[in-house]
């Protein structure tokens, strides 16, 4: 039993699994951090369209 959960396949699959977790949780991260930056810019332009005027010719619907 503890030969097979310590043969060379069983741990590299184990270790396998973890890096992709781990390279999961970073790209999530960085998704985040972008959409976070990305939210912010858009605010930034919408509030200096509006403070312009120029909001109204946007075809927002």
């Amino acid at each position: 039993m503890i030969e097979a959960l310590t043969s060379g396949t069983a741990i590299l699959l184990v270790l396998a699994v973890l890096a992709a977790i781990a390279v999961a949780i970073i790209a999530i991260r960085i998704a985040i951090k972008l959409a976070i930056r990305v939210g912010i810019v858009a605010v930034v332009v919408l509030a200096a369209l509006y403070a312009t005027g120029t909001l109204e010719l946007l075809p927002l619907g």
